[in-house]
């Protein structure tokens, strides 16, 4: 049977409930100074309100060495009721220091299976998911290295691949690599950002090669694209994939939480989901947050 790996235990996909398909928590990068989130009472208010909007899952995209905090996640999970899924993986090389992936040369499947299996350094966390990164436009070599590991990973474990896409792009060759030269079946990858580039060819062409297409980072001041995001969505239901959908919120700042004033995790659910539900309506809108998760992020774990 199919389970979604949260890091509290493993649970059937559909008692994930209403699912934000792509957020942090935790996330600390030397690409973002000053706007690290660190703040365990910060994530548990965001996470409760959340929950009082109706919210039951999260998962978190923060992958290795940028501040998951992954021994406080099952408390957080445990005081406010929502499930939380934690990630392994990497990101761009900008967010790490050179000695740091150097020091993963010739070991990153291995730092992923163990984090996926055992458990993330001595917290006894499981991650649920790997979390890799293109480039603009484009993979340079340290996306292919990422991305080979996660693909052996994901042949080891089972555990689906989430893909950052700079500014939403690059999501052809992300599949060309991942599964047509690595052998990730397609439906075992979920592309993020894709409301940053609403190119409709290119969406249109990965829901078709079978990947999951997570529509995240709504109302930021720098991606203008939200308006454009009911469109694309009921274009790609009325073409059949209705089923390959996510939404998610993709808080990266101190600034973007709603306790600082920011959209936070609940605007999600506050202003995203009655804005689609008008142009969409209720029935698909509530497929995609409560549905589609479940047939992203469960695997048959090996």
């Amino acid at each position: 049977m199919n389970t979604v790996r949260t890091v509290l235990r493993d649970i059937p996909p559909e008692e994930l409930g209403v699912c934000d398909a792509h957020d942090h928590l935790f996330f600390a990068s030397p690409q973002l100074p000053g706007q690290e989130l660190r703040d365990a009472s910060a994530a548990r208010a965001e996470l409760a309100s959340f929950r009082g909007q109706g919210g039951t899952s999260v998962v978190q995209w923060t992958p290795y060495g940028l501040g998951r905090r992954a021994a406080d996640l099952p408390t957080l999970a445990r005081e406010t009721g929502v499930h939380v899924i934690a990630a392994t993986g990497l990101h761009q090389a900008a967010h790490y220091a050179p000695e740091l992936l150097t020091e993963l040369r010739g070991k990153l499947t291995e730092v992923f299976v163990s984090e996926l299996t055992a458990g993330i350094g001595t917290s006894g966390v499981r991650a649920g998911l790997i979390k890799v990164a293109g480039g603009f436009h484009a993979l340079d070599a340290h996306a292919r290295w990422t991305m080979t590991a996660a693909a052996e990973a994901h042949h080891a474990t089972g555990a689906p691949i989430a893909v950052h896409l700079e500014l939403g792009t690059g999501a052809l060759d992300v599949l060309d690599l991942l599964c047509g030269e690595l052998g990730v079946p397609p439906h075992r990858v979920v592309l993020g950002h894709l409301n940053r580039s609403p190119d409709f060819v290119v969406q249109r062409d990965a829901a078709e090669a079978g990947a999951h297409l997570a529509f995240d980072g709504s109302s930021r001041a720098h991606h203008a694209t939200d308006w454009r995001m009911p469109d694309a969505v009921r274009a790609l239901a009325d073409a059949g994939f209705g089923h390959r959908l996510l939404l998610g919120g993709d808080t990266t700042t101190a600034a973007a939480r709603s306790v600082n004033g920011g959209p936070g995790m609940p605007y999600l659910l506050r202003r995203v989901r009655p804005r689609l539900e008008i142009a969409l309506g209720k029935e698909l809108v509530d497929r995609i947050l409560i549905e589609n998760p479940g047939r992203a992020f469960a695997a048959a774990w090996r």
